[in-house]
């Protein structure tokens, strides 16, 4: 069979779907942080911007819509480092081992895994978007309707390959874990500097200059570039900064996230490869 991934792909979702309390936490969580977190902070700082000179020809963009972006990424980052879990669970329960000893060959599992993850991510994302619009978000000033539709087209593209990745990564550490709470130190360890050394929250000229070369190299940073680009514009002025996006640097920010998640799907590979479940 050439689509055995989708068996793995549609038992994943449906135990999304079935767990309901994990199902209403992953979406309503998000949209609280951009809630309370985001009309909190972006009252302080629009009193600090209102002092700031703006830069001639940029859009000057709320906080609270600045920060809807990063939201996003930061939805999709947490969902994603979880989203191994379940392949921890099936093998404390004993799943695994049948999968593995399946003729499905095992970057089935890899893959449908991954789909299942960002299909997840994709339903956040649209969740956030939606509230976030509600609540004041600024999200495509001025887009026709179908400026609108490649936008949303676009944030998903940059959503699809970075969840997939860090799914990819997800899996490849829970192969290895035998207990949950080894994996929630590891993703906590792991989310940390990627949270931080980042541009989801604020602007990143500010940075010491090693935590500055990091984020260059930061997948999440490469994430907000493309949700920024394609919900706000190519030019806006937010918290102090003037950002500016050209074609080349959204081109070279999709790049390195094909790049990362090509390889993690090969050290995930690498794992199932010789994973031996008893």
């Amino acid at each position: 069979m050439a689509f055995e991934f989708v068996t793995i792909y549609w038992r994943d979702m449906l135990r999304f779907v079935r767990f309901k309390i994990a199902l209403v936490a992953s979406l309503v969580q998000p949209a609280l942080w951009m809630a309370l977190y985001g009309a909190a902070m972006s009252s302080n700082f629009s009193r600090l911007s209102s002092v700031m000179a703006v830069p001639e020809g940029a859009t000057t963009i709320s906080y609270l819509t600045f920060m809807g972006a990063g939201v996003i990424a930061l939805t999709t980052l947490f969902t994603s480092l979880f989203g191994g879990i379940s392949l921890l669970f099936d093998k404390n329960w004993g799943l695994m081992r049948e999968l593995l000893a399946s003729p499905m060959p095992r970057n089935h599992i890899i893959i449908g895994i991954g789909l299942s993850g960002m299909t997840k991510s994709f339903i956040q994302v649209m969740v956030i978007m939606g509230f976030g619009l509600f609540i004041g978000v600024r999200f495509f000033p001025g887009y026709t309707t179908i400026q609108t539709a490649g936008a949303i087209f676009g944030i998903l593209l940059f959503v699809g390959i970075f969840s997939i990745g860090f799914i990819f990564l997800s899996s490849a550490i829970s192969m290895t874990m035998e207990t949950p709470e080894g994996l929630q130190a590891v993703v906590t360890l792991l989310t940390l500097p990627l949270f931080f050394a980042s541009n989801a929250l604020y602007p990143i000229d500010a940075f010491p200059g090693p935590v500055r070369v990091m984020s260059q190299f930061n997948p999440l940073t490469h994430l907000v570039n493309g949700v920024r680009y394609f919900a706000i514009g190519d030019d806006f002025y937010a918290i102090g900064a003037h950002y500016v996006y050209t074609t080349n640097d959204i081109i070279l920010s999709l790049l390195a996230l094909t790049a990362f998640a090509s390889i993690m799907f090969l050290v995930a590979w690498r794992v199932f490869k010789k994973a031996v479940v008893t």
